[in-house]
């Protein structure tokens, strides 16, 4: 568990694009979902912070 932490905390790109890829998904995934209306709503709230997230991260070194 600690490795996992210190990997993140390093400012590697590939872990956070990994993690920035993954709030992506989940924004599509409540986008679609036919159940909640809450997490509709919050869908491409979702979605623009993970494309954000990823366009900052691809900026941090290998």
């Amino acid at each position: 568990m600690n490795d996992l932490v210190n990997r993140f905390l390093r400012f590697r790109r590939g872990p956070w694009e990994n993690l920035a890829t993954i709030v992506i998904a989940a924004g599509v995934l409540m986008l679609l979902q036919p159940l909640s209306l809450t997490l509709y709503s919050y869908s491409f709230a979702i979605m623009l912070l993970g494309t954000l997230m990823f366009v900052i991260v691809s900026k941090f070194p290998e």
